[in-house]
């Protein structure tokens, strides 16, 4: 049976809640707040909700609530007020210092027995989902520790390092491409494709998170076919017609293999997110022959590149406000961006056709 401490200075309210109750729980009784923090230590654990006044001699309901904010008792013990009162002012200072609710006197049994049974039921909820929850950060730290672990391995082993200078090389191949059609529109058209190249190659802990995340086996030969995105390019283009000319350059090239191809540019995902990716299949040469290597290559304007990093903070950053907010003004700026990418490739072609 359940254990409730009751808190009056007023021994007539003590018997009185003692006879709504007793059916129901085990009742201990408190004359003031010295006496009730005794049978808290006492109790503590086996107290399942305080029934407190705030106007007692000693020490007040106000002095016991904020020893149990010390305690952290309050965390796990709801506290009803016993008070007479209605007073806003004191009922928001009650609240704010975390009590559950208010029992005002005269006593109606009906309700008494109600928010006693209700704030006992909410509180072991709550403490039953905490609970739950630290389990499962609990084994969530054990897992990122043994991923941890297992990636500093990974990553230490020199068969994994070749296979990443192998990634590396794929990257400065597509980049000493992409250099050269930016020469070459240079010299013949007089103006750049492309305004810069962003590269990176995945951490061994991003490795090792997707292959576990999706089930494949942790091997290299595993990286080698399931992975695509090890090593990626981010190509920033002035227009979006640049985008679709360069890329199309890029894959007629007869040592390159388109793999696959996602145009979120014509088809936007639902967020706004825009961008061209490119799935290739892209040779080095080293010293024992010629290898192909998946490289990720992502082809967007400077105003979608913009976009795209700060819906990638929002992603990531938590403890934002107002996120469906935010997210419905990203998906209009990127509508916006959209239109205002086809205006300014008009104003070019309108000072390309002007020179001749």
């Amino acid at each position: 049976m359940d254990r409730i401490l009751v808190v009056d200075d007023a021994e007539l309210n003590r018997e009185l809640l003692y006879d709504i109750l007793e059916d129901d729980y085990t009742i201990e009784l408190a004359s003031d707040g010295v006496e009730a923090l005794e049978k808290l230590r006492k109790y503590q654990a086996e107290i399942s909700a305080l029934l407190l006044d705030l106007r007692m001699p000693n020490l007040d309901g106000f002095a016991v609530i904020e020893e149990m904010r010390r305690n952290g008792w309050i965390k796990h013990i709801p506290v009803l007020i016993i008070s007479s009162e209605h007073a806003i002012e004191i009922e928001n200072r009650c609240f704010h210092l975390g009590v559950s609710d208010f029992i005002h006197k005269p006593f109606e049994s009906s309700i008494v027995i109600n928010r006693v049974k209700n704030a006992i039921e909410l509180f072991t909820c709550k403490n039953q989902l905490e609970q739950t929850v630290e389990k499962q950060a609990m084994t969530l730290k054990k897992q990122v520790q043994i991923i941890e672990m297992q990636a500093e391995q990974l990553r230490d082993a020199r068969p994994f390092k070749h296979l990443m200078m192998e990634y590396s090389s794929a990257i400065l191949e597509v980049e000493t491409k992409l250099k050269v059609l930016n020469a070459e529109f240079s010299q013949v058209y007089n103006r750049n494709p492309f305004e810069a190249i962003k590269s990176r190659l995945k951490s061994p802990e991003s490795i090792y998170e997707k292959l576990e995340r999706k089930g494949y086996p942790i091997t290299l030969d595993s990286i080698r076919k399931n992975l695509s995105d090890v090593a990626g390019l981010r190509v920033i283009c002035s227009f979006p017609d640049d985008i679709y000319r360069l890329a199309e350059l890029f894959i007629k090239q007869d040592d390159i293999v388109l793999v696959r191809q996602k145009d979120y540019i014509k088809t936007p995902k639902a967020n706004g997110y825009r961008s061209l990716h490119l799935i290739l299949d892209v040779p080095i040469f080293l010293s024992n022959g010629k290898k192909y290597m998946k490289v990720e290559v992502q082809f967007r304007t400077i105003a979608m590149d913009f976009w795209a990093s700060l819906e990638h903070k929002l992603k990531y950053k938590r403890d934002v406000e107002n996120t469906d907010e935010i997210v419905e003004q990203l998906r209009m700026c990127a509508d916006s961006i959209e239109a205002l990418d086809h205006q300014m490739q008009k104003i070019r072609d309108q000072i390309d056709l002007s020179r001749g």
